[in-house]
């Protein structure tokens, strides 16, 4: 079982380095446990949360940092294009930068609530069945994914980040501002 573990953080580490350049940012704690596990089941009445509930962003500029929107500040923004995004009936946000006019450019983020024991199924599914990296950073839990694109010679991607009930999942194609998922993380949560 250590030679297990020890093998999957040394591939974690590799591919955190391999996408330090892709805007993946280096995780802190490259660990990647087999499975994460909720400390209480999903409904469990006695499950307290450790932290106020986070206030859900209702503004896609907002949330980003100065040198993560000037990496940004040709790409069009919620671009009808794209279908519905910006603030959702949910409470969610969808945030979908990229030119409609371009083949393959565009990041779109989702922000919404999902408790901890669908999120953690969910980060467990993709290691599993999808083969993503996951690791406890920045007070909680990310997971992303490179791969090259079917049709563009050009790195596809998503990146989830879970905390405190909240998940922010991106989804990106050839497009990946340096920062982009530390900045919305610490708009969230600093």
């Amino acid at each position: 079982m250590t030679a297990r573990l020890a093998a999957v953080a040394g591939a974690a580490l590799l591919l955190a380095v391999s996408l330090a350049g892709c805007a993946a940012e280096e995780p802190a704690d490259t660990t990647t446990p087999s499975h994460f596990t909720p400390s209480a089941s999903p409904g469990d009445a006695s499950a307290t949360p450790t932290a106020d509930p986070v206030d859900l962003p209702t503004d896609c500029r907002e949330i980003l940092s100065d040198d993560v929107l000037a990496q940004l500040s040709d790409v069009p923004l919620n671009d009808a294009a794209f279908g519905e995004s910006g603030p959702q009936d949910d409470g969610s946000l969808v945030c979908v930068w990229g030119d409609p006019g371009a083949d393959t450019t565009n990041l779109a983020t989702t922000i919404e609530r999902m408790s901890r024991g669908p999120a953690l199924a969910l980060l467990n599914e993709l290691m599993d069945d999808e083969d993503f990296s996951c690791w406890d950073a920045d007070g909680g839990t990310r997971c992303e994914k490179t791969w090259e694109n079917e049709t563009y010679p050009v790195t596809d991607g998503r990146t989830l980040f879970w905390r405190q009930d909240v998940l922010i999942d991106t989804r990106y194609s050839n497009l990946a501002p340096e920062g982009y998922t530390a900045s919305i993380v610490a708009a969230l949560f600093d």
